[in-house]
């Protein structure tokens, strides 16, 4: 079940930064960490408190790391098992798949 009135901020520079999303009603926050390599960034930590988990935050915080990699061009390695997983569920977003460096 998805929150209403989940709210996606962003905040860091180019060599690292984090999404932020704020649950209406709640102080808790859930975060999407990224660090820049080359031309890639590479999504680090999904992270969402309990007190607001199970709702749809991780999602919209991985939805929004998408939307951005397809209107800014830059490619996502998927270091955390959540946003590794999401990709699986998503072939359609491949194309936004950095190119593995082993």
């Amino acid at each position: 079940m998805a929150i209403e009135g989940i709210e996606i901020t962003h905040q860091g520079s180019e060599a690292r930064g984090e999404y932020r999303a704020a649950v209406p009603g709640s102080d808790a926050v859930g975060r999407l960490t990224w660090f820049a390599r080359g031309d890639a960034r590479i999504a680090d930590h999904t992270l969402v408190p309990p007190e607001i988990g199970g709702r749809g935050v991780a999602a919209a915080l991985v939805d929004a790391l998408i939307a951005d990699a397809k209107s800014e061009g830059f490619k996502i390695v998927p270091a955390c098992s959540y946003i590794a997983a999401q990709f699986k569920r998503h072939p359609e977003w491949s194309d936004l798949l950095a190119e593995s460096s082993s």
